[in-house]
C-alpha cells in the first residue's frame, strides 16, 4: 500500500509518501510562498528522489479541512486530479485530527489551534488510549475562549499545537486553569507524515472515497459568501 499525502490547509506545504511499513519520504516548508507555486513541484522532487513514480500510487490522501480556503481548495483540486486521472480513492482526512496525530502516545489532552481569523480557532481536543487516537470534543470552529473553558473544565494537562499558539498564547495563559504546555517547532504544525499516518488508518476503516465525490470541508462560510449573505439580508430588509 503507498499513498501519496498532500497538506495545504494553512501556511505549511507538506508531501509525502507513506506504506504499511514506513514514512518513505517528506518535502516540507512553511515559508510565504502560495500552494499553487509549491504543492506539484515539491510532489514531483520528492518522488523523483524516493524512485517512485506516482503511477504506483495506490491512494491520495488530504488534507479535508478545515484551514484555508484557498489553500483546501488547492489540494483538493490537485488530489482530485490525480485520483481522476489514476482512477485511485481520496481518503480525506479533517486537518484538526491530523495535526493532533503529530503527538500520538502523550498521556496529556492534546489540543490543536488554527488560526480561523475573526477570533475564532479551527479547534478539537483529543487523547490517545490502547494505541489509538481519540476524540474527546470532534473539529470545529469556535472562539478561543470556548476552547478555553472547555478544557478547564475537563481538568486535565493539556498540550497545545498548530499555527494559532502564538496568536493565542497570551490568553491561554492567563485564562488556563490545568497543567500545559505547547509543542515544539517540530511537531507543532501541520506536516504530510502524521496526515498519512492517519490516513492508512483510515482506509483500512473503509474511510475513503471516490476522487469525484471529494470535496472538503470548510466548516463555515468563507468571507465572500459571508458578505454575499449580509448583502441579500440588507437588501430583503
Amino acid at each position: 500500500m503507498k499513498i501519496l499525502v498532500l497538506e495545504s490547509s494553512g501556511m505549511v506545504a507538506s508531501v509525502a509518501v507513506v506504506t504499511e511499513e514506513k514514512l518513505v519520504g517528506e518535502y516540507t516548508t512553511n515559508f510565504k510562498k502560495t500552494h499553487s507555486q509549491t504543492l506539484l513541484p515539491m510532489m514531483d522532487t520528492l518522488l523523483k528522489m524516493i524512485g517512485m513514480p506516482i503511477r504506483e500510487m495506490d491512494a491520495i490522501a488530504v488534507s479535508g479541512g478545515p484551514g484555508s480556503f484557498t489553500g483546501l481548495r488547492i489540494g483538493s483540486a490537485t488530489a482530485k486530479g490525480l485520483g481522476l486521472a489514476l482512477n485511485i480513492p481520496i481518503i480525506s482526512v479533517p486537518t484538526v485530527d491530523a495535526i493532533a496525530y503529530n503527538l500520538f502516545g502523550t498521556d496529556a489532552v492534546v489540543c490543536p489551534l488554527m488560526d480561523a481569523r475573526r477570533n475564532q480557532t479551527y479547534t478539537g481536543l483529543y487523547v490517545f488510549e490502547d494505541d489509538q487516537m481519540k476524540c474527546i470534543s470532534g473539529q470545529k470552529a469556535v472562539m478561543l475562549s470556548e476552547i478555553v473553558d472547555e478544557i478547564n473544565q475537563l481538568g486535565r494537562k493539556v498540550i497545545f499545537l498548530g499555527d494559532g499558539v502564538p496568536g493565542f498564547k497570551a490568553y491561554i495563559e492567563e485564562h488556563i486553569q490545568v497543567p500545559h504546555s505547547y509543542a515544539p517547532i517540530h511537531l507543532s504544525q501541520q506536516r504530510a507524515g502524521a496526515l498519512g499516518a492517519l490516513a492508512l488508518q483510515y482506509y483500512h476503516e473503509g474511510r475513503y472515497e471516490s476522487a469525484a465525490d471529494h470535496q472538503p470541508d470548510y466548516l463555515r462560510l468563507s468571507q465572500a459568501e459571508r458578505e454575499l449573505a449580509a448583502k441579500k439580508g440588507q437588501e430583503k430588509a
